[in-house]
């Protein structure tokens, strides 16, 4: 089953997961069953053994002869039960671990495929928390069913017919106790799941809090913000502290509803009862004895049971809310029978395209523009403009909702998103780089790429110097997000990494705003390497880059209002010659001036 139509109940999502190891689990259960067999067996062993020592005499023989079939017995279902224990225990080991791994990669594989646009509108913490919650917490159900719930009823079921076979009195009793302890346990469970669910929502939104804060460090820094931080975290740690405490609480009053139940029913009424058949000679002492330990195993079970019900409410409602990832359809996605998309040429064609962020505010309305293959061309304009939707719409990071885009005459919508991105480097303005080494970041450009291919790319991007600078070279772990690397560092690392991929299409935002001026210059006369004989889109706040570009296109308000070279813009004296007489420093401002204007 594709990650794409994984089931949305959690019921059939979990059994998707069994399914894996349908056998394992079978095998499990019936050794879990052992439990149920060690609450009852020994008491029944005991009745036997009580009855035939009280019914002995000297006559019989030798007492140890005499007991030796039951000794025997006894020994056997000893060492069986352990046995099943420990096979248990190993399996367990096994099938688990195997169990939460298969959930763990499925959810992350299909989340990966949620949208740009999905990440940008939830917190990274709150989205790791929710994978990780749902991994322990099915792996939680599972256990309580199969380890407990389970082997509890059939304790039960074999205690009421033992029972029966002694007076039908008992096992009214019992089941009688049982039904009012399972009654409690699920109304107060139905109370507590809600809580739980609750109290998970708010333990959620306090980990992504907590998570953005931690991400955001250089800003609490630069600020001196961490009392304000701390205060700001403490809103919602407080919130989700009341929740917690509210959720306990209503597990402790299920206890003392649960506590007067026991202690009236096996404690009073079932106690009171087996003394009295005892004195009537009703049962024997053996059966008194079988009766009182069963009773207790049955309560020390059922107790323990009670008490996890609960738990099991929770542990489904943090599932529940887990869930949401695997519910939330992937907003961009390949159409069924999708193909491969093969680049040859690159041209780039926008037909009558309609799209908008927010309802009732148009971004492009039926734009209509061509980029020649092998062409590069800059993009201009104040933000808000449309440059960065245009780019993020051939990337697909949106769907057009009307038109089409195409790359070669096909249109994007119809190639799979995997050979569509494949074939286009992107060179952001601000790249973030994993946390992982130097060398595994420039091989993300191309994973098969061997270590001398890596080298060059970084040579070409004037990166190998300070790379080779630092005590562990290219093993040197950047940090999250690139942290320990300058602005500029990371951007050529970024460009070394679009080198090494050397895809058909290339696209610029701002590349090199980053970099001193001395290594702006050989960047660019790498960059111009990169561009030769490839479709390039340059994203540009500092127009002296774009003066070499065979096209410039300039945008205002979604429309492309301008198209021609930079000379060309220049004489005529239009949108574009009037950015470039009110650049500060060389650099785009981000709004139209009053003199502009």
């Amino acid at each position: 089953m594709s990650n794409n139509y994984l089931p949305k109940t959690l019921l059939n999502f979990i059994w998707h997961f069994v399914k894996k190891q349908k056998p394992y689990f079978i095998v499990i259960q019936i050794l879990a069953l052992a439990w149920s067999l060690d609450n009852t067996v020994w008491p029944f062993v005991l009745r036997m053994l009580i009855d035939k020592i009280t019914a002995f005499t000297p006559e019989q023989g030798n007492l140890w002869y005499y007991l030796m079939p039951l000794l025997i017995f006894w020994a056997v279902a000893w060492l069986a039960i352990d046995i099943a224990y420990r096979v248990y225990g190993f399996m367990m080991a096994r099938v688990f671990p195997r169990f939460e791994s298969h959930i763990r990669m499925t959810m992350f594989e299909y989340v990966q495929d949620h949208s740009y646009d999905y990440f940008a509108n939830h917190f990274a913490g709150n989205i790791s928390n929710r994978i990780s919650d749902m991994t322990q917490s099915a792996t939680r159900i599972m256990q309580l069913i199969m380890t407990l719930f389970i082997p509890a009823f059939l304790a039960l079921v074999i205690a009421s017919i033992i029972f029966y076979t002694i007076s039908p009195w008992f096992t009214v009793l019992l089941v009688g106790w049982t039904v009012l302890h399972i009654g409690i346990c699920l109304a107060g469970a139905r109370r507590c799941a809600n809580s739980s669910k609750v109290h998970s929502n708010a333990r959620s939104f306090l980990t992504g809090k907590v998570v953005d804060s931690l991400t955001n460090i250089i800003n609490v820094k630069l600020f001196a913000r961490k009392h304000f931080e701390c205060e700001y975290v403490y809103k919602y740690q407080k919130d989700e502290r009341q929740k917690y405490i509210a959720s306990l609480t209503i597990a402790e009053k299920i206890k003392v509803a649960l506590s007067l139940s026991a202690f009236i029913f096996p404690g009073v009424l079932l106690t009171w009862y087996i003394i009295h058949s005892w004195q009537l000679n009703l049962i024997s002492i053996g059966s008194l004895v079988l009766i009182f330990n069963t009773t207790w195993n049955i309560q020390h079970l059922a107790w323990f049971a009670g008490l996890e019900l609960p738990n099991l409410y929770k542990e489904i409602g943090i599932c529940q809310q887990a869930m949401s990832l695997i519910r939330a359809e992937h907003e961009i996605k390949d159409k069924p029978g999708a193909k491969e998309l093969k680049i040859r040429e690159g041209q780039i064609d926008f037909d009558q395209v309609n799209f908008h962020y927010l309802k009732g505010s148009k971004v492009f309305k039926n734009l209509t523009t061509t980029i020649q293959a092998g062409h590069k061309v800059g993009l201009v304009g104040f933000s808000g403009s449309g440059k960065s939707t245009f780019v993020n719409l051939i990337m697909r990071f949106f769907d057009v909702e009307s038109g089409a885009i195409k790359i070669d005459s096909t249109n994007i919508s119809d190639a799979t998103l995997q050979s569509l991105r494949s074939q286009i480097s992107m060179i952001p303005q601000d790249p973030s780089l994993f946390h992982r080494t130097l060398k595994d970041n420039i091989r993300y450009g191309r994973i098969d790429a061997n270590d001398e291919e890596i080298i060059a790319a970084a040579k070409h991007a004037h990166c190998h110097e300070f790379i080779s600078a630092l005590p562990e070279g290219y093993d040197s772990l950047v940090g999250e997000r690139g942290i320990k690397l300058s602005g500029g560092q990371r951007q050529r690392i970024a460009i070394a990494r679009a080198i090494l991929e050397n895809a058909p299409i290339l696209m610029l935002d701002e590349a090199t705003s980053a970099l001193d001026s001395v290594t702006e210059k050989r960047i660019q006369d790498t960059l111009h390497y990169l561009m030769e004989g490839r479709t390039t889109i340059v994203i540009a706040h500092r127009l002296s880059t774009l003066s070499e570009m065979d096209r410039i296109l300039v945008f205002d308000d979604g429309k492309i209002i301008e198209d021609g070279n930079h000379q060309q813009l220049l004489r005529a004296n239009g949108h574009y010659a009037k950015m470039w007489e009110m650049q500060a420093g060389g650099f785009l401002p981000d709004t139209p001036t009053g003199a502009a204007e």
